[in-house]
């Protein structure tokens, strides 16, 4: 009977009353009825195929709070992926990060909602250049940011993520015994952490699409309309947009910063989407543009979702032969004891410019 809350059913209206409440600021009423029966169908899905949602933090937020079981980064999910008992894995996120998911749960199903949903950062780079790469700069560590394919992970010695870069990248130095490191394939990743370290740095040349177009006038913009405002950037960002921000650091620790302090107004440099899944838990905080949209990730949607759980759909491979390396480089980096805090990349300003070697 659809007499509940927006015309739904009463049992649909009290099931998805606390995700309304999530994300009511950024669903229209409009919307909501479709997307209120999706995931109530969704969670039904679930139950039936033993199923389990990684929803990464660029969702949209209907996806983050509504369907949901894991939220997180991409490394966080698919370590929650390898603990969880379910037999198969739904990646509400990219490509690589299906792999990943795969790479340290080979023996579960991973499915993607839509198999063109891939990454401009992990697409920058393949396992053919860091084998090319590595006869260049033979000896030297390679350490790979997670957001790569399953096959540069493979050809990879160490991963690291934003929250451990310079950690790991030290690490790697001093277990080589060597002063120089390959931190691929994030430019700007690099760049920030060597300012950092006494470690050099050899990069490669990738961007995200979504960090790179901001800029240092972006933040004069937003100092100039909006002066109480704190400015907060990823480390894909150029240096000089961490430069001016007020804090600068990893997903995580952008997180816990808006949590710990709850300013009345934030701006988020980052995708968008991340802004309205944290609001969600932070209610008070308002947070003021500019951001930009990931066009990969949001091919996933609410709908594909459902029909990828329907049909068990596009399921993620790695071929065989990879697992296991491409696994090593990553349960090196989990098995190394986790940083204090997570990174802070605005230390930058207090560090003068460092040479980074582009390959």
């Amino acid at each position: 009977m659809a007499n509940g809350m927006f015309g739904l059913s009463e049992s649909t209206a009290r099931e998805t009353a606390p995700v309304w409440d999530k994300v009511k600021d950024f669903v229209t009423p409009m919307e909501w009825p479709a997307q209120a029966e999706l995931i109530v169908e969704i969670n039904r899905l679930k139950r039936e195929r033993d199923a389990v949602i990684l929803a990464h933090n660029y969702m949209t937020p209907e996806i983050f709070h509504g369907v949901g079981d894991y939220v997180g980064d991409s490394l966080g999910l698919a370590k929650e992926a390898a603990r969880s008992k379910a037999k198969v894995i739904v990646q509400a996120g990219v490509h690589f990060m299906a792999e990943t998911s795969k790479i340290l749960s080979p023996d579960k199903t991973v499915l993607i909602p839509d198999l063109k949903a891939g990454c401009s950062l992990a697409e920058s780079i393949t396992g053919a250049d860091v084998r090319l790469i590595k006869q260049r700069h033979p000896g030297l560590p390679v350490v790979t940011y997670v957001n790569t394919t399953a096959d540069v992970k493979a050809e990879t010695d160490i991963c690291c993520t934003s929250a451990n870069a310079v950690q790991v990248v030290e690490w790697a130095a001093r277990e080589w015994g060597v002063d120089k490191v390959i931190l691929i394939p994030d430019e700007f990743l690099a760049r920030n952490v060597a300012a950092q370290t006494h470690v050099g740095i050899i990069a490669w040349k990738g961007r995200c699409i979504v960090h790179e177009r901001f800029t240092a006038a972006d933040i004069a913009e937003m100092r100039a309309a909006y002066p109480d405002a704190e400015i907060l950037a990823h480390p894909e960002c150029p240096e000089e947009v961490l430069a001016a921000s007020d804090f600068a650091g990893s997903t995580a620790a952008l997180i816990d910063h808006v949590t710990a302090r709850r300013p009345k107004q934030v701006v988020l440099l980052t995708e968008c989407s991340m802004a309205a899944n944290i609001a969600g838990d932070v209610p008070g905080v308002q947070f003021i543009g500019p951001c930009n949209l990931c066009p990969y990730m949001k091919r996933i949607t609410l709908e594909n979702i459902r029909d990828c759980l329907v049909n068990m759909q596009f399921e993620v491979t790695v071929p065989e032969a990879m697992i296991a390396p491409a696994q090593r480089a990553v349960q090196r980096m989990i098995d190394l004891p986790p940083p204090a805090v997570p990174a802070r990349y605005d230390m930058i300003k207090a560090r003068h410019h460092v040479a980074v070697e582009l390959i």
